[in-house]
């Protein structure tokens, strides 16, 4: 019997249908699958890790993992990426200019314009999204930071979130870092994962890798044949630096002879190597006002010491990344699935200058020293706590300079220092390396072509449209015939690159580069130009010899920089604009006890450069516990009756009331042994205060008040009287306090040491109603918080 006409839910049926089974014919619809045979594709991303950090591209640092790919893959001696890890990242998995994917900066800022949109638009299609529509299982792990700031806590949509941007889980951090000991937020799918207290021996980097095999050992358990995505962007290199004792412990006394001398070593391997060719010269010292590295010999003793422990940190780091490489390796070996799996192996920028010139005790407190250096009396500082979780420190910039050798220049600039690093493939199977392959490519590459890559290595097309919108095209092209073929050329033949006002563009060789002063017209580029063939680490300028190839250039820079919605230029002051309606986040705020840790940007944004109030609303601190020894229950159910004097100071309640921030710089207001205290961490430096808490208590007040230099002046109130001041504490600005705001608990990272040790958590004991946040106007002038935020928030890079 055919199908009556106003049964319209059947017109898409493949089958049909009638009255009954008996008179029908069952359909199925299946979601795609991949053809037989897909590889699995695992792309391993670093973050800040420079040109020679690996033992494939010339490094000291155990990489046993990472050399057995190279030695049966390809290395990419001449790939390059943006300066900035936000805008490679976009880069990366759209195969579209950072400027035109929208991430012409770090999602640390939002402007206003197309170019620095800093979450991924509706028409830009991502390759775990292709992936996926291609039958592929899409997991990613790490650092995400493709979403911006204002837009990471649970009431902010989700567009450019991970899960609904193509991947089927994610597990990591949304920020542009992290604490390795402490994670301020860790987020599983698309929830905050609602940690109060990490485990014994927690380090995030084996955190993600054991969250990453688990997927693959689940997927493996209910599919044996369906091919997989994984995408693991490590939070590592990034600061601050933090490494697991054992791994320091293997580089003891490796870098005692400097960063000098480790350039030397690194590039007369890179020579031996073969990624350049002979004649290659190495790029003497940074000696740039701003940029500049100190020679090694001419620091005293004790300077060459400390700054000789931070190296071993970072190398501890990188060594940490191999091994997890290697536990995926390993896995895919167990599996069998070894040979058909791509690996890629890369970073986002080069090495950091962020440290400054003598390394930095507190990782925040570099990027907000204004015009006071010693504002919190940043080194020296104790050895021993380099690289622990108990400091958030970087390295000098001297091995900055090392890690990107042989290049000029550092991360956020567009010399190769900040945009040339290292690139390994391997795929046994489908790139299978003959006799007379070195294994080493020298044509240029670019972040862009990693995902046309990719997908031409599977077999795949790429969607046309996504969400009904026309998808952006691909800028980069595949570099697939160039891994399979040393002998092939480049298609990758031009590209532009900005950053900040720092500029360039490749053609065919020729590089023309600018490296803006930050006291300079943005727009008033100081053109370099240099023949890369001849001259790869950019030493020799050309622009006097060849005129007409740097106006060639620098009018096809202007046109890509149209093409690419890089304009407008901003200076450091219009970048960090924010839109008006994030002034709400600077409302009053009533915190109820159970409400999870809030986000990072949205708790900050309730104290930064202002004076604000903390209320505590109590029910009534309950009797002494000594007063009520032979009834327990007294202490819980009965407070001091008005005016009556208690008989000592030894409370039933007591924990924490609340904390802002951990072992990076924080406060918290907690009650123990008869006694409410204000402690302040500075940056890792901790001052507190502590008075005797009256029975019957119904309020606590803390009182912030904004002073000269960045400073902030506290006041304890108790049933409103003024009873305790804690004066001159360093204000906490920029992206600190790193962890959110919690109620009733010091959750995640300790704000006090002390305290943790001894307590724990301390979660509070008796009744709060609630926690009020009263936040003031700002009480810093406007050029002071420019000075602050454009170097605080450019640490999240």
């Amino acid at each position: 019997m055919p199908v009556p006409p106003h049964a319209r839910g059947y017109a898409s049926f493949g089958g049909s249908a009638g009255r009954t089974s008996a008179e029908s014919t069952p359909d199925w619809t299946y979601p795609p699958t991949a053809s037989a045979g897909a590889p699995n594709i695992v792309v391993v991303l670093v973050d800040d890790m420079g040109y020679s950090d690996i033992g494939p591209f010339g490094s000291e640092i155990e990489t046993p993992t990472l050399d057995r790919l190279a030695a049966q893959g390809v290395r990419l001696s001449n790939y390059h990426t943006t300066p900035l890890c936000s805008p490679s990242r976009a880069a990366l998995l759209t195969g579209i200019n950072s400027h035109r994917a929208g991430f012409g900066f770090v999602a640390n800022a939002d402007p206003g314009y197309p170019g620095l949109r800093l979450e991924l638009a509706d028409d830009v299609l991502t390759l775990p999204e292709i992936l996926r529509g291609n039958g592929y299982a899409t997991y990613a792990v790490g650092k995400w930071h493709l979403v911006r700031d204002a837009t990471m806590n649970p009431s902010a949509h989700r567009d450019s979130w991970p899960t609904q941007r193509g991947f089927d889980r994610y597990y990591g951090s949304l920020e542009g870092l992290n604490s390795f000991y402490y994670p301020n937020q860790l987020v599983s799918d698309s929830s905050v994962v609602d940690v109060e207290e990490y485990p014994e021996g927690y380090y995030l980097t084996d955190d993600l890798t054991d969250r990453a095999l688990s997927y693959i050992k689940d997927l493996r358990a209910h599919d044996a044949e369906k091919p997989f995505f994984l995408y693991f962007a490590h939070v590592a290199m990034h600061g601050p630096l933090q490494a697991k004792p054992e791994d320091q412990a293997k580089y003891r006394g490796r870098y005692d002879r400097g960063w000098d001398e480790l350039r030397r070593r690194r590039f007369a391997e890179q020579l031996a190597q073969g990624l350049f060719p002979p004649g290659t010269e190495q790029k003497p010292r940074n000696t740039e006002p701003g940029y500049e590295a100190a020679e090694w010999d001419s620091l005293s003793a004790d300077e060459r010491r400390r700054y000789a422990k931070y190296m071993e940190v970072y190398a501890g780091m990188v060594d940490s990344i191999d091994q997890s490489l290697g536990r995926i390796v390993d896995l895919l070996e167990d599996l069998g699935e070894l040979d058909n799996t791509i690996i890629v192996f890369t970073s986002d920028n080069g090495g950091t200058a962020e440290g400054g010139p003598e390394g930095t005790r507190s990782y925040f407190a570099e990027f907000a020293h204004v015009d006071d250096p010693d504002w919190v009396g940043d080194v020296p500082h104790d050895e021993d706590l380099i690289g622990t979780a108990k400091l958030g420190v970087h390295y000098p910039r001297g091995w900055g300079q090392a890690s990107n050798t042989p290049f000029r220049f550092y991360k956020g600039q567009t010399f190769a220092g900040g945009v040339r690093v290292p690139l390994v493939v391997s795929w046994p199977k489908g790139l299978p390396r003959n006799g007379t392959d070195s294994g080493i490519r020298h044509e240029y590459a670019y972040v862009t072509d990693l995902a046309p890559t990719l997908l031409d290595l599977a077999g795949l097309n790429r969607p046309s449209v996504r969400n009904g919108l026309p998808a952006k095209d691909f800028d980069g092209v595949s570099a697939a015939e160039l891994l399979r073929d040393q002998a092939a050329p480049t298609r990758h033949t031009e590209q532009y690159s900005e950053m900040t006002g720092h500029r360039g563009f490749y053609r065919d060789g020729w590089k023309l580069l600018s490296l803006h002063d930050s006291d300079a017209d943005i727009d008033a580029p100081d053109w370099q130009l240099f023949d890369v063939r001849a001259d790869p680490t950019e030493l020799h300028d050309l622009s006097e010899q060849y005129p007409d190839k740097a106006a060639e250039l620098a009018a096809a820079w202007d046109e890509s920089a149209w093409a690419n919605t890089v304009f407008p230029l901003l200076t450091r002051a219009d970048l960090f604009r924010r839109r008006p309606e994030e002034a709400r986040f600077a409302a009053p705020v009533r915190l109820l006890p159970g409400t999870p840790t809030l986000e990072r940007y949205r708790s900050q944004r309730l104290i930064a450069y202002r004076d604000f109030t903390i209320t505590a609303d109590l029910t009534g601190v309950r009797q002494p516990a000594a007063a009520t020894a032979g009834d327990p229950g007294a202490a819980r159910d009965t407070a001091a009756p008005d005016g009556a004097e208690p008989a000592g100071f030894q409370l039933g309640d007591e924990g924490v009331l609340v904390a802002h921030g951990d072992p990076l710089g924080g406060y918290l207001l907690y009650i123990e042994d008869g006694e409410v205290v204000l402690g302040v961490n500075s940056y890792g430096r901790y001052a507190s205060v502590g008075v005797p808490l009256p029975v019957g208590t119904r309020e606590i007040t803390v009182r912030a008040t904004v002073e000269p230099r960045l400073r902030w002046d506290f006041t304890i109130q108790v049933d409103g009287t003024p009873l305790a001041e804690l004066t001159d504490q360093v204000q906490l600005v920029g992206m600190a306090p790193w962890t959110g705001i919690s109620v009733g608990v010091d959750a995640r990272g300790p704000v006090s040491w002390d305290l943790r040790e001894r307590r724990g958590p301390f979660r509070y004991t008796g009744a709060l109603r609630a926690i009020t946040y009263t936040p003031g106007p700002i009480q810093v002038p406007q050029r002071t918080i420019d000075a602050v935020e454009r170097e605080a928030e450019y640490a999240a890079e």
